[in-house]
């Protein structure tokens, strides 16, 4: 791995499965030890574990998102911890499908303060969105990754959007290379002890509207982060 994605850290992988049968989700919270389930806040039932530190949202449906996982090895087995926990309670669960990654939140930093006003003047209007009264920071989007990139006036930055972890990596070197070339960074290599601390910025309600997360997945997002989400070195 290279000095320039030494920074970065996954800090919420968010997937989605399912069991194709509706659930009594009554009877499952009744049932099942470290479940949630309160219909008038929120639809699903919510199941917390500890190992992974990791929440699984269950629906009526059938359908299972999980969130606040730091990989995409700890969303698999979160999804199975809780396709066991439904088979104890004689659910039958013959294949569940694999899980399906939907969202890849990952946090870095370039090291160095940066202008954001020139950084978005320079990267053109058309891939940029910066309202500093509305939001702190300056919304870039790429098509190759399609992905978003949340860049901060601190130089720590925010990637969402991606599937895959690698999309975070080709993320990172495209806007050193963009900045690059607009004379905007003045150091090549990156400086890993700088990661940043994103529960608050990665949940805010723009972020989420651009990473595609619902209300209702913000709020247990939050919850379970706040408690849970550390960076990594």
């Amino acid at each position: 791995m290279s000095t320039e994605t030494n920074t970065l850290s996954i800090e919420n992988v968010v997937a989605s499965t399912g069991i194709n049968q509706e659930l009594d989700l009554e009877s499952v919270a009744m049932d099942m030890k470290g479940s949630d389930y309160n219909p008038d806040n929120f639809p699903g039932l919510v199941y917390r574990m500890q190992d992974p530190k990791a929440a699984a949202l269950i629906f009526r449906s059938g359908k299972v998102v999980c969130t606040g996982a730091d990989s995409i090895d700890a969303v698999h087995k979160a999804i199975e911890t809780v396709f066991e926990e439904l088979q104890t309670l004689g659910i039958p669960i013959d294949e569940p499908p694999d899980p399906t990654v939907q969202n890849i939140v990952t946090s870095g930093d370039l090291g160095e303060a940066l202008n954001l006003n020139a950084i978005a003047i320079g990267l053109g209007l058309e891939d940029v969105e910066y309202e500093p009264e509305q939001f702190p920071g300056l919304v870039y989007r790429i098509d190759n990754p399609d992905v978003v990139i949340l860049l901060f006036g601190s130089g720590k930055l925010v990637i969402t959007g991606g599937t895959e972890p690698s999309d975070a990596e080709q993320a990172l070197m495209q806007i050193k290379t963009d900045l690059d070339e607009l004379g905007l960074l003045r150091i090549v290599t990156l400086r890993a002890d700088r990661v940043l601390e994103t529960s608050e910025l990665i949940y805010s309600s723009p972020l989420c509207s651009l990473a595609g997360i619902s209300a209702s997945e913000r709020v247990l997002s939050t919850r379970n982060t706040a408690s849970s989400t550390q960076p990594h070195d």
